[in-house]
């Protein structure tokens, strides 16, 4: 039986402390280092004592809470404000999924001007939502906030600013925890694999519903950025402008390793549940874990060394195994804000999606060929009045594999090199880009070890190699790593001010 929130007191938790410490040994279980012992004192022949755990017993408390108070928090709800495009029609995505019907987040900005031709796409990172700006109807300030208003670096005087949130997001867009129309049931993991191109895909029916024929500008950073430039590929004759900011033409291994580990760490949390469990207690231990280790990819050693050095939270304490160096408390506060803000499955479903993204011809055309191989489930949705279910089958995603479709052609691990028409990977990826030849910014911070610079090099040699004779690339000293296009305003603002603004 659920324990009331009202009765767990501290004289109560000495009672409940077995049955904390064998959850928090449940929820730690792909730690080696967790010993499943009760938190009960030493026997009379222990020479020490044992050492306490307040960071275990948090985590364990917060599991009886959740238990205790229902279901999960509704994502939707963390973010206000915003207007929701309805797509009702079947949606195909790359792999063959379908999506009965989608809703697509947004919030705009600015005016859009009589010619229609103004409107700027701001496209989110991993876990953004559509709230780049404060409004009138959402007044807390937007992820970027300083960026985006009148007289700013994207001026809304002049520009009409449109921000989504991704499908497979939580934040008012079509993802895993919504509800699926057939059954009435959350998707969890019966969600299809999407891709990013599946998700500009969906972007530009919501401009094809506000009448926006093409854009002034495609802007993006870190999977903003991937967007961006899927945009310019899937829709040149729309795009007039692409940044993109701190991203990659295709994921590399140490950043796909990055987000393995997240994925990982998080699918190893049991109340994961393989997906399902909006019924019950979320994955917060799993989520928590997984956003720290994150956000040492996002930042800089010298940036933590000038901030935490070597500084210890309580110096004249006995050091312990639970946060202690100021770098620890840091890491743990940040896991903490963010382990009951976002939905865990959508985290799986997105970073998939950045994992799986490559500009190379060889990819793209292979998604081409999975498309047209799979426009017919639309038309027997539309025209035979059969359902998604029927037309998808009850196959699981590692088994959807059709026999008929030729192998994908076998490719050459890429090499790190500038002389691009020494690897036929790298020419590959010259290939896929050449339908890019608008105006094309390409922003990268040295201090990035996500997306290291010498990726958006490859983006900016390959797009002039495809014969883009108007790709101006920057490379910012900043020390604040991959967050830097979140912080350097001067830097990351200037630089995308003047590409707006450029004179035709």
């Amino acid at each position: 039986m659920a324990i009331p929130r009202h009765l767990i007191r501290p004289t109560l938790l000495r009672t409940l402390r077995p049955r904390l410490a064998t959850r928090a040994c449940i929820a730690f279980q792909h730690t080696a280092a967790t010993q499943c012992l009760p938190n009960v004192p030493s026997p009379p022949s222990s020479s020490n004592p044992p050492l306490s755990f307040p960071c275990v017993d948090k985590l364990a408390s917060r599991t009886i809470e959740l238990d205790d108070n229902g279901p999960e928090p509704s994502y939707d709800r963390v973010v206000t404000g915003y207007e929701t495009f309805e797509y009702n029609k079947p949606f195909l995505l790359d792999h063959g999924g379908i999506l009965p019907k989608l809703d697509i987040a947004y919030e705009t900005w600015g005016e859009l001007n009589a010619n229609r031709d103004n409107a700027i796409l701001i496209h989110t990172g991993l876990s953004a939502s559509s709230h780049a700006k404060s409004h009138a109807k959402n007044t807390k300030p937007g992820w970027w906030e300083e960026f985006i208003g009148p007289g700013r670096y994207i001026d809304t005087n002049k520009f009409f600013v449109i921000c989504t949130n991704v499908i497979g997001g939580c934040y008012g867009s079509t993802g895993p925890s919504s509800i699926d129309p057939a059954d009435g049931e959350r998707y969890a993991t019966r969600f299809p694999i999407i891709t990013v191109f599946d998700m500009v895909r969906a972007q530009f029916l919501l401009l094809d519903h506000m009448k926006i024929d093409k854009l002034h500008a495609s802007v993006g950073s870190s999977m903003g950025g991937m967007q961006s430039i899927a945009a310019a590929s899937l829709f040149p004759d729309r795009v007039k402008r692409l940044i993109s900011i701190s991203a990659c033409a295709r994921s590399h291994p140490y950043s796909i390793a990055l987000r393995h580990t997240q994925r990982q760490v998080l699918m190893a949390d049991p109340n994961w549940n393989k997906g399902f469990y909006y019924k019950g207690v979320p994955p917060h231990v799993g989520m928590k874990l997984s956003r720290e280790i994150a956000t040492i990819s996002y930042r800089s050693g010298p940036e933590w060394e000038l901030r935490f050095g070597r500084k210890r939270a309580q110096e004249n304490q006995t050091p312990a195994l639970c946060p202690d160096f100021l770098i620890e408390t840091y890491l743990d506060h940040q896991g903490e804000r963010f382990c009951l803000q976002y939905d865990a499955n959508s985290l799986l479903y997105i970073s998939k999606a950045m994992d799986i993204f490559d500009m190379s011809k060889s990819s793209t055309d292979a998604l081409k060929q999975q498309r047209k191989h799979n426009r017919h489930k639309i038309e027997r949705i539309l025209h035979d009045n059969q359902t998604v279910a029927e037309v998808v089958g009850d196959q699981s995603a590692l088994e959807m594999h059709d026999t008929d479709m030729a192998p994908a052609p076998e490719k050459k691990r890429p090499t790190l090199t500038t002389l691009v028409e020494t690897d036929p990977a790298v020419q590959d990826l010259i290939d896929g880009m050449k339908g890019i030849k608008m105006p094309t910014l390409i922003l990268g911070a040295q201090s990035d070890i996500l997306f290291p610079v010498w990726q958006q090099k490859e983006i900016a040699e390959c797009l002039r190699a495809g014969g883009n004779k108007r790709v101006t690339y920057y490379e910012l000293d900043a020390m604040f790593g991959h967050d830097t296009f979140l912080i350097d305003r001067v830097s990351v603002g200037g630089a995308i001010k003047g590409h707006l603004e450029l004179l035709d």
